[in-house]
């Protein structure tokens, strides 16, 4: 009884949020229309993304660098794009942050790394996007844009960016986020391992790969470079990495490829 009338109460809250801020038709025609990753056959999964992304705008605050203008227009660009990999998650998944800022374009950051010696060395590094446990994150806006277009080399800063936070739920960042009861954390370390372990190979003897090179870096790079290529370059991906794909389709409870096809 109390969870059915719990239930009641959110749904109300969150008609309430959806009418405060509505996507009009054309709006979200056009972001569909540059972004079409984001399309879904279905009818009512298609209103549960446009529904979500209505719900993921209440909810987080959005600010700007000198250089991008913060128009509905890009506020719905990266909010629909953010709620994709949480369609079955819910928005919850993202309670543990609000900010997002957006740059105009890429950011230099300076980094430090002490090495065995003690030695501090300290480096540059360009960065599209950024997330950082509980808030904010950053993205570079040229890279949001122009997701449409980077789509076929399976990128995608913002899917990126938010597999980094659904991965630093459990305050870890470790490429295992929070999992399913139907899915034992064992079973995703060892298929994860094993795919991150092969790909770093292949990257280091220059192969191509379906994924960013990048994700050889460290597991956590490699679950969110992967989570980019699920959701924008599904069929690929599963070509390339079949067991994972199936791995994160029960996580996910989306099949990309499937909707691809």
């Amino acid at each position: 009884m109390w969870q059915r009338l719990l239930g009641r109460l959110r749904e109300r809250r969150d008609d309430a949020a959806v009418a405060r801020r509505p996507i009009p038709d054309d709006l979200w025609k056009r972001t569909l229309g540059r972004y079409p990753f984001l399309k879904r056959r279905d009818p009512e999964t298609a209103a549960a993304l446009r529904r979500l992304t209505s719900l993921f705008l209440d909810r987080k605050e959005f600010s700007a660098q000198p250089g991008v203008r913060l128009t509905d227009h890009v506020a719905v660009a990266v909010a629909a794009q953010a709620c994709l990999p949480v369609l079955r998650l819910g928005l919850e998944a993202y309670d543990g942050f609000v900010g997002i800022v957006l740059h105009p374009d890429q950011v230099v950051a300076r980094r430090s790394t002490v090495d065995e010696d003690g030695v501090v060395h300290e480096y540059d590094e360009l960065l599209s996007g950024e997330a950082m446990e509980g808030g904010p994150v950053m993205l570079s806006w040229q890279d949001v844009r122009a997701a449409g277009r980077s789509a076929a080399d399976a990128y995608n800063v913002v899917i990126h960016e938010f597999a980094h936070v659904l991965d630093m739920a459990d305050g870890v960042a470790d490429g295992v986020p929070l999992l399913p009861h139907d899915l034992p954390r064992s079973e995703w370390v060892a298929v994860l391992d094993a795919d991150y372990e092969a790909f770093c190979r292949r990257v280091d003897a220059e192969e191509d790969t379906a994924l960013d090179p990048y994700g050889a870096q460290s597991p956590d790079e490699f679950f969110a470079v992967a989570s980019e290529a699920f959701f924008v370059a599904p069929e690929a991906m599963k070509k390339e990495h079949p067991v994972l794909y199936g791995v994160f389709v029960r996580y996910y409870r989306q099949d990309p490829a499937a909707e691809a096809a």
